[in-house]
């Protein structure tokens, strides 16, 4: 970025400009600048606000150095956290290393979930019945006809009774034509 035109811009806005300089940073949008100011001003109120209630907690008449010190503080405990140390680190490493990987299943190429929890199995039933010869059908018609003598029977059906029978097609196969 050019300083062509930092005599017209305000005072923060130059010292954003000179920060991002100093780190190596010379190529970027004038937007990050805006934003930047925003963050800063942002950050800014909130640590003057809660320097404000710990002075008002304190009983002062206005906020001091140590009211300003205490919420930075109180911010960057908030916002930042330390990692764990290094031993703490290592020694949780060391008790879930002790328990050994499951063995593999084995065999080339990527290993896959069972067939029937891909999505290329079969995902849909379909029900034939199972049709029954003439023959069979006017004989059993007849035995419940001689079965049925009194009329107060519920009436019998001239339909034959389905057993389901089970067909799947998986979903990549093609169509004869």
């Amino acid at each position: 970025m050019a300083a062509e035109g930092d005599e017209d811009l305000p005072r923060d806005a130059r010292i954003v400009k000179s920060l991002l300089k100093s780190m190596g940073v010379e190529d970027y949008e004038p937007r990050v600048v805006h934003q930047f100011l925003e963050l800063w001003y942002r950050y800014v109120v909130d640590v003057l606000t809660d320097a404000q209630v710990y002075s008002e907690h304190a009983g002062k008449a206005a906020i001091d150095c140590d009211d300003v010190t205490l919420a930075i503080q109180s911010k960057a405990n908030f916002s930042f956290s330390q990692p764990p140390p290094r031993e703490v680190l290592l020694e949780l490493a060391r008790n879930r290393n002790k328990i050994p990987l499951p063995k593999t299943i084995g065999g080339p190429g990527i290993p896959l979930p069972p067939e029937e929890d891909t999505l290329i199995s079969p995902n849909y039933q379909l029900l034939i019945p199972k049709k029954q010869p003439a023959q069979a059908l006017e004989e059993t018609e007849e035995e419940e006809e001689a079965a049925a003598p009194s009329s107060s029977q519920e009436p019998v059906s001239d339909q034959p009774q389905h057993t389901p029978q089970r067909v799947s097609f998986p979903l990549g196969a093609k169509r004869p034509k």
